[in-house]
């Protein structure tokens, strides 16, 4: 008899346990969670990290991800005010700093954000021509985030940064854009050959002037070049008057019977004669 009473015990206490189990549930919240607490359908609470006992048939905790998270916004056909479709897509640092807003305010959160992101863009860009927003392609995204930071925070979202991913153009714009970068790349290839005929040119009046304020140094580079260069044989014409410095060799003929020939002297150099 009192083993039948220990066993019925046992199975009335299996049978709580199963029932606990079946009825309360343990749900575990992490640091980057935020938990919302319903009860019969109603919200109740935010509830921390921990861990946490719901009892099933009337309570349950909803979690929501709180940390920062960057997420890509699909690339849509914009129009400039030039019209001109280009295709961007945007790069969103985000995070939910309201999880009741967040889950309560709007169905889908998520599409409700990249709604907002979306028509701030389309505003953006409509009011640039294509030039402007190449020029100021860095400025579209803190401009984007301006516009669309209000209806984030309406549903419980905390934009951080707005930047664009991705720019992109039709087949026929890439290569008119091609066009125009080879055309300005000529000009300025034309351009740095222009300074360097220039250049020379200043450099070549330069020399000429010096040339024109004293000519002895046409002789004087050219000697420097038959310092640079052996076997060449060069003719330099003697000023009038340079035959009295020419003094006679030993036993060779005198001043005076050197007077009547052509000025000229052989240069002790073989393969060049001096004037």
């Amino acid at each position: 008899m009192p083993d039948i009473l220990t066993i019925a015990i046992v199975v009335v206490a299996v049978l709580a346990i199963l029932a606990m189990r079946a009825l309360f549930e343990r749900v575990t919240v992490y640091e980057f969670q935020r938990g919302l607490l319903y009860r019969n359908g109603r919200f109740v609470k935010l509830v921390g990290a921990g861990s946490h006992l719901v009892y099933r048939p009337s309570t349950s905790i909803r979690m929501v991800d709180a940390r920062v998270s960057v997420e890509t916004v699909p690339g849509q056909e914009v129009v400039t005010s030039d019209g001109v479709s280009v295709r961007i897509s945007l790069a969103v640092q985000r995070k939910v700093a309201d999880p009741v807003k967040a889950m309560h305010e709007v169905e889908d959160w998520r599409g409700a954000l990249y709604s907002a992101l979306q028509v701030a863009l389309r505003e953006t860009v409509a009011a640039l021509t294509i030039d402007d927003l190449l020029l100021k392609r860095d400025s579209i995204g803190p401009d984007v985030l301006a516009r669309s930071v209000d209806a984030a925070k309406a549903i419980g979202v905390e934009l951080i940064a707005v930047a664009v991913k991705d720019l992109m153009f039709p087949g026929p714009m890439k290569k008119l854009f091609a066009q125009v970068v080879e055309a300005r790349q000529q000009g300025l290839a034309t351009l740095e050959r222009a300074r360097g005929e220039t250049a020379a040119l200043r450099s070549l009046a330069n020399a000429a002037r010096m040339v024109e304020a004293n000519p002895s140094l046409i002789q004087l580079r050219m000697l420097q070049q038959l310092e640079s260069n052996s076997g060449n044989t060069v003719i330099l014409g003697m000023p009038e008057g340079a035959q009295a410095l020419v003094v006679p060799a030993a036993g060779g003929p005198s001043r005076g019977e050197g007077a009547g020939r052509p000025d000229r002297a052989r240069s002790d150099t073989p393969g060049v004669d001096e004037g």
